[in-house]
């Protein structure tokens, strides 16, 4: 279960820096997530082995020029209710405003841990200046500079001092968890209704009716799993309802929290570009995607429809483009069993082992086929290779010129993988390592 952490205060606090600092640079997934306004961002973070995403909440306030009391209340009431922990920043250099102390007055009312961070503390007249921010009430202080990194070692010691798995999750962590995502209305209520044969999930034709990620254990047809149907994740637009927030957390959260996540798209729009970013999402997750077309039964259809369908899909997603991809109908249950089967066969592929000699075969032949060009007249020599013991597939390639590895060679060998061993609908990832 990844933990949400919320970042909350007024404009140019440091907000943003912040959340850079604290996603280290990371390059994993710092982007703007799909649907979110212009500054919220998405990433995930990890401090002493401990993995939580971190949430923007910069931006949530429609117009950063005239600041409006009203927005900044509800960007703070929608991160105290849908993340795990708070952080607010506040700004040394203006002491305690008006606005920092309403913020601190809804979030004393929080259940959530909330810390403290003053921003801009680097030198120590300004640690000393902090100390007036002890008179919001919150507790404990943390002075850090979000522009050089220090004091955020104490404050990340202490915000995943209590992190772990909670123990409901526990007893239900071994079933294989399938989430429904994609754009609103495109029809995941309707799936999760047509899989478990009950009408649990109000349908309408209203976009963003589903506001809440719910789990439901399946067990029928020799299949058992646990099913999280999400709201949808939305497209940016200017007037952007607070209830979206809800839906953007929660879709974050189902994908973090699922082992394959069936991506609906609509197939009287083809696939979006929000559909891309969704799919990026799940990749950068390093979660199974199975890619099911949705209202099949709506397009006239000649015999070269479908297969000009799926090639439009696999260049937009490229080049992650062994994904399996089924041209269903919610409504109709037109091929529902076949999407079911073919999540819990990529289920089985994210968990398969390879054995190291077996892999060394096939890749020493790969390899001997087409050798990685030679850089600056240094020729590159791979050794061996063996799969990680980690969660997802992953690949670690021994060589004496890991750095000179380029894309496309990865690519190359990445194929050769697929093609041997079943990966489709798995991401994969390689490293090259100096042996």
């Amino acid at each position: 279960m990844s933990h949400i952490v919320a970042i909350v205060g007024r404009p140019n606090v440091g907000k943003s820096t912040l959340f850079n600092r604290l996603c280290g640079g990371r390059k994993a997934i710092v982007d703007e997530l799909p649907g979110v306004t212009r500054d919220r961002h998405y990433g995930k973070s990890d401090w002493n082995g401990k993995e939580f995403s971190l949430i923007d909440t910069g931006g949530y306030v429609t117009n950063s020029d005239d600041v409006f009391e009203e927005e900044i209340r509800k960007q703070v009431l929608l991160a105290m209710e849908e993340s795990d922990s708070v952080l607010f920043v506040v700004d040394v250099l203006s002491g305690i405003t008006d606005l920092d102390e309403i913020i601190a007055d809804m979030l004393r009312k929080s259940r959530k841990k909330v810390l403290v961070a003053v921003n801009k503390v680097d030198n120590s007249q300004r640690h000393y200046d902090a100390s007036v921010f002890y008179g919001l009430g919150l507790g404990e202080i943390y002075p850090v500079s979000a522009i050089n990194g220090s004091g955020t070692g104490e404050l990340l010691d202490e915000l995943v001092k209590d992190f772990s798995i909670p123990e409901e999750q526990d007893k239900q962590i071994d079933l294989p968890r399938f989430s429904i995502v994609g754009r609103p209305n495109v029809g995941k209520s309707s799936l999760a209704n047509a899989f478990l044969g009950t009408e649990r999930n109000i349908v309408t034709s209203v976009a963003g009716t589903t506001r809440d990620a719910i789990y439901t254990p399946y067990n029928k047809f020799g299949h058992h799993f646990l099913l999280i149907d999400t709201a949808g994740l939305r497209k940016k637009s200017k007037s952007m309802e607070n209830i979206e927030f809800y839906s953007i957390m929660r879709s974050v959260r189902a994908i973090e929290n699922s082992d394959v996540c069936f991506l609906m798209v609509d197939a009287t729009r083809g696939i979006e570009s929000q559909d891309v970013n969704i799919f990026n999402l799940i990749v950068r997750n390093k979660k199974g995607v199975v890619i099911l077309v949705n209202k099949w039964d709506l397009v006239e259809k000649d015999s070269f429809l479908a297969k000009e369908f799926k090639a439009g899909i696999k260049k937009r997603i490229s080049p992650f483009e062994d994904v399996p991809v089924i041209f269903i109908s919610a409504l109709t249950r037109q091929r529902i069993h076949k999407s079911l089967e073919t999540a819990v066969q990529v289920y089985g592929r994210r968990k398969q082992r390879i054995p190291t000699s077996r892999l060394n075969e096939v890749l020493r032949k790969a390899v001997d086929q087409f050798h990685p060009p030679a850089v600056r007249g240094n020729y590159i020599k791979i050794n061996y290779v063996t799969q990680l013991p980690v969660k997802t597939p992953a690949f670690v390639f021994f060589c004496n010129f890991p750095q000179h590895i380029k894309d496309p060679y990865k690519r190359y060998l990445e194929n050769r993988i697929r093609e041997n061993f079943s990966f489709t609908g798995v991401p994969i990832q390689l490293f090259f390592r100096k042996k």
